[in-house]
């Protein structure tokens, strides 16, 4: 298992327009293509401006294949035209869990 954590810095300001458009017209689709959503959360303390949201896998090769399939969405497309100019940039970490850690969801 992995969870790829992505950290999306949005203009000042503009982290509640991303989240609208995102609960509109970006939520359904990533729900549907990469499956297993951990969290999706924003900013309040710290680093402002920030949307963090992880996602979890069985390996490489399944991350490799539903990303794949999300960039190959119509629908994702329209959606990305639209969010990338709220964006000021963007990370992506994969992290590993802890040989101790079980994890609370299934394989889909």
């Amino acid at each position: 298992m992995l969870v790829d954590q992505r950290t999306y810095t949005t203009h000042p300001g503009k982290w509640r327009d991303y989240l609208s458009l995102y609960e509109k017209e970006g939520l359904q689709i990533q729900q549907r293509i990469l499956g297993r959503m951990v969290g999706y959360y924003y900013t309040e303390i710290g680093e402002l401006n920030q949307i963090v949201h992880m996602w979890a896998y069985e390996d490489l090769a399944e991350r490799t294949h539903r990303r794949g399939e999300l960039g190959k969405d119509a629908n994702w497309q329209a959606y990305v035209v639209k969010m990338l100019p709220l964006l000021q940039s963007q990370t992506s970490k994969i992290l590993i869990p802890a040989p101790f850690f079980e994890p609370t969801w299934k394989p889909l």
